[in-house]
C-alpha cells in the first residue's frame, strides 16, 4: 500500500514530511516515504492494541484522534481553508472526515457497553484495525508527527514496553516499570482501575488540543 501511495503520488507534497507548527519547514522523503508509512502504520496499529489492557483505556484516546484527523482531513482537503492555515491542500482527502467521524461515533457506541466494568471486548482485530486505521488517515492528510502528539498516551504505552523489555535484558532481570504496558504499572502502585482510565483519557484529551493547535501556530 505504501509503495502504491509512493508511485501514484500526484504531487510532492504527499509525499513530503510536514513538520508541525513550523509554517515553511518540510523534508522531501522520496522513497523513505515508503519505510515512514509502513512504521506509522504498523506502529500506530499496535500501539493501540498494546494500549488496551482496561476496560475503555484504548477506545476514547482513539474517539478522540479520529475526532481530530477528521478536522485535519477536512481542513487539508479544503483549498481554501489550507492555504489560510498554512497547511499544503492535497484533493480528495476531506472526504476521510466521514470515515474519521464515523470511526469517532461507532467507538462512543462501543464505549457505551466497555466502560468499566466492562460488557464487551475489542480484542486484537478491533485494537490492531483501528490503530491501523488512525495511521492511514494520518499518513494520508500528511500529519504524521502530529498523530504521534496527540496519540502520545499510545507512544507511551509502547516505548513503556520497548524500554521494558531492552532494559530487562540488558540488565540480566531487572526491570524499570512493575509491569508493562504502562498502565499495568499504576496497577501494581495501587491506583483503581478507574482513575488510570480517566487520567489517561484527560492527557489524551490535552495532547489531541494540542495537536490541533498546530493548525493555527505557524
Amino acid at each position: 500500500a505504501a509503495i502504491f501511495l509512493y508511485t501514484t503520488a500526484p504531487s510532492a507534497v504527499e509525499t513530503t514530511l510536514i513538520i508541525p507548527m513550523l509554517k515553511d519547514v518540510s523534508i522531501p522523503l522520496g522513497v523513505g516515504f515508503v519505510v515512514l508509512t509502513y512504521f506509522v502504520i504498523v506502529g500506530s496499529s499496535n500501539a493501540v492494541n498494546l494500549t488496551d489492557g482496561l476496560d475503555g483505556l484504548a477506545i476514547m484516546p482513539t474517539v478522540l484522534v479520529a475526532s481530530a484527523l477528521a478536522i485535519f482531513a477536512y481542513a487539508t482537503g479544503n483549498v481554501k481553508i489550507a492555504t489560510y492555515l498554512g497547511i499544503p491542500y492535497i484533493q480528495g482527502v476531506g472526504e476521510l472526515a466521514v470515515f474519521c467521524t464515523a470511526i469517532a461515533g461507532a467507538g462512543l457506541g462501543f464505549l457505551w457497553f466497555n466502560a468499566y466494568p466492562a460488557e464487551v471486548f475489542m480484542g486484537d482485530v478491533g485494537a490492531l484495525a483501528l490503530g491501523a486505521a488512525l495511521g492511514v488517515v494520518a499518513v494520508l492528510v500528511r500529519q504524521e508527527i502530529v498523530l504521534a502528539i496527540m496519540g502520545g498516551v499510545f507512544v507511551a504505552e509502547t516505548l513503556s514496553v520497548a524500554i521494558q523489555v531492552s532494559y530487562f535484558k540488558w540488565s540480566g532481570g531487572k526491570r524499570i516499570f512493575r509491569m508493562a504496558p504502562l498502565h499495568h504499572h499504576y496497577e501494581l502502585k495501587g491506583w483503581p482501575e478507574p482513575k488510570i482510565i480517566v487520567r489517561f483519557w484527560i492527557i489524551t484529551l490535552i495532547l489531541v488540543l494540542i495537536g490541533l493547535s498546530t493548525l493555527k501556530v505557524r
